[in-house]
């Protein structure tokens, strides 16, 4: 990670600070699944969060969190897609950014002080490893840029992302 990717990340860190660890990470009580992703997520925290946690498609806890765990792990989903070179993780977070479209569950969980953070964050990513991205990875950054920007219109994804 570069000083450019720790400075972003310092500012998705600073736009979520204030956010407790939750006592739940997932509606565990009635789901089998979401008590083991549950258990996963307990035995973490922001630095011990790892891209095995959360990296698999098929198996990824992230899918299963309420809101406030959203809010406290997504630091550190940014950290895993800045440190997973070339662009191991970005696809799996991207998922999660998209969701629904716009004003999905997991947009409309954030205050706009951490979607301008996450807004700046996908920028980067897009001005710093797009190169290295597929063409399924692109479209989604472009969406996930439209969806997660506070004032739409106020720039535009790069001409190599479009």
């Amino acid at each position: 990670m570069n000083e450019a990717d720790r400075a972003v990340l310092a500012d998705v860190t600073a736009a979520f600070a204030d956010e407790p660890r939750p006592e739940a990470f997932t509606n565990h009580p009635y789901c089998s699944e979401c008590a083991d992703h549950d258990a996963v997520l307990q035995s973490r925290d922001l630095a011990t969060l790892s891209v095995e946690d959360v990296g698999s498609p098929a198996w990824d806890p992230i899918c299963m969190v309420t809101a406030e765990a959203w809010r406290y792990y997504l630091p550190a989903l940014c950290r895993i897609a800045l440190e997973e070179e070339p662009v191991g993780y970005i696809d799996q977070l991207l998922f999660h950014l998209i969701s629904d479209g716009p004003e999905n569950r997991r947009v409309v969980a954030c205050s706009d002080v951490q979607r301008a953070a996450i807004s700046r964050f996908l920028w980067h990513f897009a001005a710093t490893r797009e190169p290295q991205m597929d063409e399924t990875d692109r479209e989604d950054l472009v969406g996930a840029i439209e969806i997660w920007d506070v004032a739409p219109g106020t720039g535009s994804p790069p001409q190599s992302v479009v």
